[in-house]
């Protein structure tokens, strides 16, 4: 008998979609109304034995306690925020998540956020659209990477690739996050605070846990300066929306450029309506290929641990 799978999201990939029914008896959520779904959840709770998740919806205690054959919780994505993994721990859960698939996707976007709001992409791509460029409508100069200084908050293996590709613009890079890395080069910030002072542009890639929340608050937004861009590809918790929408207002920060928010999808009106801030919808990840290595690994992982074998990416 086919291994009972909950499946709360499904991967935009039809081959892991195919592969997923193929090796597990899945019980689709995504697929039932939303207001039908708690019905159809404990319609088939007894039999589960496995969750198939993403870093964005997680699992609660709420939905564990339904489940009294679960085994594991496989996440498709790296953020681990919500997972209650003192839970998972309690229960003696496998845990697995997609790491490194997607680091170069992510690390490109945060590029492309990062030389968007550099160089004012959204502001020309209006000022064409309106006619102004035609009317002769004068514009101010964008100033130039080269030279200026890149901080990288979080520096695992995004936030590395993320360096690569910075220094490949011929920026200097700095780093900070509470352990020193062995081995790295790059020189590491006392503190995030030192951090943004010495930094053009702040890059956000550390994990998102309590101990981040807010991170980066209104002292740091201020140190990075009113010549200074934040950047934002790892989870809206870190960064105090409130503060950042009153430094964009009154220039105590110059820019932002934000892949990711704190209530997703509702993204603050305020933050929506400001003119120095460059928002994308979550999509670091979203490329045809990174979407389905995530989904690929997420089916390696759940046939490794219903075979008996070491999960491939577990989360300790």
């Amino acid at each position: 008998m086919k291994p009972e799978v909950l499946v709360l999201a499904a991967s935009p990939s039809a081959s892991v979609m195919e592969q997923l029914d193929q090796h597990f008896h899945c019980h689709h959520v995504w697929r039932q109304p939303q207001d039908g779904r708690a019905a159809y959840i404990a319609s088939v709770a007894a039999g589960v034995r496995a969750v198939l998740t993403t870093a964005a919806i997680g699992v609660d205690q709420a939905l564990l306690d339904q489940l009294p054959k679960l085994e594991m919780v496989a996440i498709n994505g790296i953020g681990l925020d919500a997972i209650p993994l003192d839970l998972t721990r309690a229960r003696g859960l496998a845990v697995s998540n997609t790491p490194g698939v997607l680091t170069d996707d992510v690390a490109d976007h945060a590029l492309t956020l990062l030389l968007a709001a550099a160089r004012r992409l959204p502001a020309l791509d209006r000022y064409v659209r309106a006619g102004e460029w035609e009317a002769g409508v004068a514009l101010k100069p964008t100033r130039a990477l080269r030279g200026k200084t890149c901080g990288v908050f979080g520096f695992g293996r995004i936030g590395q690739a993320v360096a690569a590709r910075a220094e490949a613009f011929g920026m200097a890079i700095q780093y900070f996050q509470p352990r020193a890395i062995d081995g790295v080069a790059t020189p590491r910030a006392d503190s995030l605070l030192d951090l943004a002072r010495a930094s053009d542009y702040l890059v956000v890639c550390a994990p998102g846990t309590p101990a981040t929340r807010h991170a980066i608050n209104a002292e740091v937004m201020a140190a990075l300066g009113a010549e200074g861009t934040l950047v934002n590809i790892s989870r809206g918790a870190l960064v105090d929306e409130a503060a950042l929408v009153d430094a964009l207002r009154d220039g105590t920060l110059g820019m932002a450029a934000l892949d990711v928010f704190a209530d997703e999808p509702r993204v603050l009106p305020a933050l929506r309506e400001v003119h120095n801030a460059v928002l994308t919808p979550h999509v670091g990840s979203l490329t045809v290929e990174t979407r389905h290595a995530m989904g690929q690994l997420v089916v390696d992982n759940l046939l490794a641990h219903f075979a008996g074998n070491q999960l491939l990416t577990p989360v300790n």
